[in-house]
């Protein structure tokens, strides 16, 4: 989602004399907090608009409850509450991909508390009505403090829930937006011009290469998802187990490995990959599943994954990672309330810190982060494709959060603010030998 800097407003003069002009309208609190500088055009159902008459974006401000919205909510969460339950509506972009409009408003908007006075004039020409909050969209997850209902952060059964939150939405739904690979992670383009499927398979093939995988090895897949990864590997003769806490991605990812006729080598199960009994796996691999670990729990995951292999076995860790190692993990706002409920993101130093402090020896780390850009962007665009549809699969205040979500992580990735690592590591044996690993990198970029 967007993040706004701060700036003074340009008109201080005008901005300490607010008794003069009496109420004021909503335009002129968004003038007064965007201190005059208005990318777009706004208009309001108090009949007032600010903004250039000829911009080619816009947002309209339609019902009194999207005020309250507004005013209530804190950072994005606000204006996403809004937005998501039809209060707010958005011109010159496709609720599929606003990401022109967040971009306009990331780089342009700028919001800045006025003085003291001029506030306490907003607060008077809004009303204390307006102040008091109400009920969120039902599509909202609850705040942290009333999700301890379902357990522990990270216990067992709170995972479950928050993956239940996200994935189990619809499977037509994700074969809309995902494409014939039923694939949500990052891919990896061979090409700018690359299709979506074709960028799929080369990341499965990547990840494939990466591990060092040949016909008649054992490889692990947590949160496996539709199990891409599991049939990539089955098709070149691995043993391949996946498992996934989404009961709709295991039914899925089940009948399509009996449609290709890969049940001799390929299975999907589910459950807590913390359930996992087997051993002596020649790979692992985890391609998006650390986002939903917690950071506390980072050196349990890496010691858990370590015992399923062999001495000699690779793992690769593929997940969204913050550009720093400092800053606090937790998903806030919108992602936290409508995407990702218990979601956590950190930087690449300290997954590696992690990895190496349980005995695994990192062999190589990529920043595939462009690459995850473009997938978001491919992925919008199927969900515009295929919008009619969509809205009527899953309701269209679910599509828009979709819509949003996918258009403001684009943006992330494309600025930095987040990252797509994936991280190699072997497990020594007991006198430190790695197997017969090539002196340099084996596989093709």
């Amino acid at each position: 989602m967007t993040t706004f800097k701060e700036r003074l407003p340009e008109d201080a003069e005008t901005a300490e004399k607010p008794e003069a002009a009496g109420k004021l309208t909503l335009a002129q609190i968004l003038e007064i907090l965007a201190g005059g500088r208005l990318p777009l055009r706004f208009t309001a159902y108090d009949g007032s608009s600010a903004g250039p008459t000829d911009a080619p974006l816009g947002l309209e401000l339609k019902t009194p409850r999207g005020t309250t919205y507004l005013a209530t909510g804190r950072g994005d969460l606000g204006l996403a509450r809004a937005y998501i339950a039809g209060d707010l509506e958005v011109n010159g972009v496709h609720p599929g991909d606003p990401y022109e409009l967040l971009k306009a408003l990331a780089g342009e908007l700028v919001f800045k508390l006025p003085p003291p006075r001029v506030t306490a004039n907003i607060i008077r020409s809004i009303g204390v009505e307006h102040l008091r909050p109400i009920a969120p969209p039902p599509q909202e997850a609850p705040p942290r403090w009333r999700r301890v209902a379902e357990g522990l952060r990270h216990s067992k059964t709170r995972d479950a829930e928050a993956i239940h939150h996200h994935y189990d939405v619809s499977n037509t739904f994700y074969e809309w937006v995902l494409g014939p690979s039923m694939t949500y992670t990052c891919a990896c383009y061979p090409r700018p011009d690359a299709s979506l499927d074709e960028a799929q398979e080369n990341k499965y093939r990547l990840v494939f290469e990466k591990l060092r995988l040949k016909p008649g090895d054992r490889l692990l897949d947590v949160g496996c998802g539709w199990g891409g990864m599991v049939r990539y590997a089955a098709r070149r003769g691995v043993t391949a187990t996946g498992v996934t806490l989404s009961e709709q991605q295991t039914a899925w990812a089940q009948r399509a490995i009996a449609e290709e006729g890969l049940a001799d080598l390929a299975e999907v199960r589910y459950g807590d990959y913390r359930d996992i009994a087997e051993t002596g796996f020649d790979a692992v691999s985890s391609i998006g599943l650390l986002e939903h670990i917690g950071v506390r729990n980072y050196s349990s995951y890496f010691a858990f994954l370590q015992s399923r292999l062999r001495p000699g076995g690779l793992l690769l860790n593929h997940c969204i990672t913050r550009p720093d190692n400092r800053s606090e993990p937790s998903t806030r706002g919108f992602i936290d309330r409508y995407v990702f409920p218990d979601g956590e993101l950190t930087g690449s130093g300290r997954i590696i810190s992690a990895a190496q402090d349980v005995g695994l020896e990192v062999v190589h780390d990529e920043n595939l982060r462009h690459h995850y850009a473009m997938t978001l962007r491919d992925w919008c665009a199927n969900l515009v494709r295929h919008w009619d549809e969509a809205v009527a699969e899953v309701g269209l205040p679910t599509a828009k959060v979709w819509g949003l979500y996918m258009a403001g992580s684009r943006l992330a990735f494309e600025t930095g603010g987040i990252q797509l690592h994936q991280v190699l590591a072997v497990k020594p044996d007991g006198g430190g030998g790695v197997d017969d690993l090539p002196l340099r990198p084996w596989w093709t970029p």
